[in-house]
């Protein structure tokens, strides 16, 4: 597990900052190059880059210290295979840089990174809530960011956390995650999308709203209404992520695993506009390190006819749930369509864990016939 710690770096010279730009300006032309070269070449090859590049880049920016030449390349084919070549993702103001173990250390709380002439050291104080990380962590990497409007440097730390203590002792819940009700566990609770849809509905009527005008003032507006949707739905699932965290008789939560979700666009342009607000990554993300802190298991399953099937007995038709309720045509089973639906999740979990010892089993009685004879 990683947790990534957002450090403010005070007591900066303005001599200091210049530098500090200066460095930031040239990783974003050395990326720009990087870029460039794949989409000429269409290549990801860190050996080829190398020959080509890096001697060159040596003498145009010579200033800028090699290890970091490195990591900023490996950072620009990281990007590009992301992308896979469909567009360049190039920086015009580059605010961020990315520094590994060849080009930063953290000795308790002093930090040291590379710059153009010498390394940066400077003092940091950790919040109380990462102490935690902060010991039983290994930090190896980081990230140097410019907030421009606020004119701030930040050091953003990841640290590493290894063996996070597991409850042995617990319920298994299964997780049903929708656009309707966000939320909805195996036990029962059901955590509704009232109040996320309620702010979605504003926000979009004060856009459209705001668009039409096209004034000055209404564009200076525009700019203050974006991001506070996100930052709404960000505290959302930060609260709802901890509830659930927080639960001492829970050992193991169940989800579905629902990447490539997002391509799946074929229900009409009201579906689609849900979907793409839908913030399903980021409550899993939120979810998955909350839990682990807590000694909680998170575990994936397929999400295939969990929604059709019934619980009770296993039949499967699409004709069995109609909007929220959920009745068997085959042995008549009545439920909340999604309280069924998380009870399949847990159950295709159980099943799996289930299939796994039979395995080991049959395995280890194999082994010892072999020994025996």
């Amino acid at each position: 597990m990683h947790r990534t710690i957002k450090i403010k770096l005070t007591n900066i010279s303005f001599e200091q900052q210049q530098k500090l730009f200066e460095l930031l300006s040239i990783s974003a032309l050395v990326y720009n190059e990087c870029i460039d070269w794949c989409f000429e070449n269409q290549s990801l090859s860190k050996s080829k880059i190398q020959k080509e590049l890096y001697h060159k880049q040596r003498k145009l920016y010579s200033v800028f210290p090699p290890s970091l030449l490195q990591t900023v390349r490996d950072v620009a084919i990281g990007n590009v295979r992301q992308t896979k070549f469909k567009f360049k993702p190039k920086k015009t103001n580059n605010y961020t840089i990315n520094f590994d173990v060849r080009t930063m250390k953290l000795r308790g709380n002093l930090l040291e990174f590379s710059t153009l002439e010498k390394r940066f050291k400077t003092l940091i104080s950790f919040p109380k809530w990462c102490e935690n990380y902060v010991k039983n962590g290994i930090c190896k990497s980081g990230k140097l960011t410019y907030d421009k409007k606020k004119n701030q440097f930040w050091f953003h730390l990841v640290f590493k956390i290894i063996d996070p203590n597991l409850k042995e002792i617990g319920e298994i819940v299964g997780l049903d995650r929708g656009l309707v009700n966000l939320v909805t566990t195996s036990n029962g609770k059901i955590y509704d999308a009232k109040k996320v849809r309620k702010q979605q509905r504003k926000y979009l009527y004060l856009r459209r709203k705001l668009s039409s005008k096209g004034t000055r003032s209404s564009k200076r507006l525009l700019k203050k209404l974006s991001g506070r949707e996100k930052r709404f739905s960000r505290d959302y699932n930060h609260c709802l992520s901890k509830e659930l965290a927080n639960d001492p008789n829970v050992k193991i939560y169940v989800i579905e695993n629902l990447k490539g979700i997002s391509k799946n666009r074929h229900k009409g342009k009201k579906f689609n506009k849900k979907l793409s607000s839908w913030t399903f990554f980021q409550f899993e993300t939120f979810l998955t390190y909350k839990c682990i802190e807590n000694g909680i298991k998170v575990e994936k399953v397929c999400p295939k006819y969990t929604s059709q099937t019934c619980h009770h007995c296993g039949h499967i038709d699409k004709k069995n749930r109609n909007k929220e309720q959920f009745c068997c045509l085959k042995c008549g089973h009545k439920d909340h369509a999604d309280v069924n639906a998380a009870k399949n999740i847990r159950r295709k979990y159980v099943q799996k864990l289930s299939t796994a010892g039979n395995k080991l089993i049959s395995h280890t009685d194999k082994i010892m016939k072999i020994i025996y004879v």
